[in-house]
């Protein structure tokens, strides 16, 4: 991905938060120049990974294949007496028949809310004892509400519907075609990316980026050390 368009998906969520009136902390609005500037006082931030996420799974497809998120507060389970959260919390873009591809955790619990815009599809699998997709029946909670599913089933979220997910049941998502693009909450068990991810299809994290003009804030991955 270019960094332009990187700087463009950013500016485009900043705006779609608004709409909604959905304000990011602080540290969602410093420039690389401000980071420069960060001590260890912005620790937390750094160790945890919070703030400005985007990620086209080493696809190069973005549009088609990618998920933008900003983490607001998050845990660290490597690092539990500095940092005893024990849950996380994002908010995310989805697009139109933009997916997040197939996965499932082994320890988060999470519940992905429809903060707002279109509706979001979910579709839905337990995992089999070789971590593969399950052909069996499960059960789960839409706003505390107790749904019967079958392998595949697929459920969709409308502006301030919400689904608990728990960990072992694959997932994937988008945005459903013809209603725009989803505004995306997500409060979980502390987030690892690192080791709590299985993707059904081993993809990258992070995408590489070509610098075709300055940042406008740096992602997660990309915070300089403390000064």
């Amino acid at each position: 991905m270019k960094r332009s368009e990187v700087n463009s998906y950013i500016n485009e969520a900043k705006t779609l938060f608004d709409s909604i009136s959905f304000k990011l902390p602080p540290f969602g609005f410093w420039s690389p120049t401000d980071w420069a500037g960060k001590g260890h006082e912005a620790d937390e931030i750094r160790d945890n990974q919070l703030g400005w996420d985007l990620t086209d799974y080493g696809e190069n497809n973005y549009p088609s294949l990618g998920l933008l998120l900003f983490t607001i507060r998050n845990g660290n389970y490597n690092r539990r007496q500095q940092y005893p959260k024990g849950y996380a919390e994002k908010i995310m873009i989805v697009k139109e028949e933009q997916v997040c591809p197939m996965h499932f955790h082994w320890k988060k619990r999470e519940d992905i809310i429809n903060r707002g815009g279109g509706n979001l599809v979910i579709e839905l699998y337990t995992a089999d004892s070789m971590e593969e997709l399950s052909d069996e029946n499960f059960t789960v909670t839409v706003d505390g509400v107790t749904r019967q599913c079958g392998s595949g089933d697929k459920v969709i979220l409308t502006p301030g519907e919400s689904i608990c997910l728990e960990p072992y049941m694959y997932h994937r998502f988008y945005g459903e075609k013809g209603k725009g693009t989803v505004i995306v909450g997500e409060v979980s068990d502390v987030n690892d990316d690192d080791n709590d991810n299985r993707f059904l299809e081993p993809l990258k994290r992070f995408p590489a980026i070509i610098e075709d003009e300055p940042p406008v804030h740096l992602l997660c991955n990309e915070y300089p050390p403390a000064q």
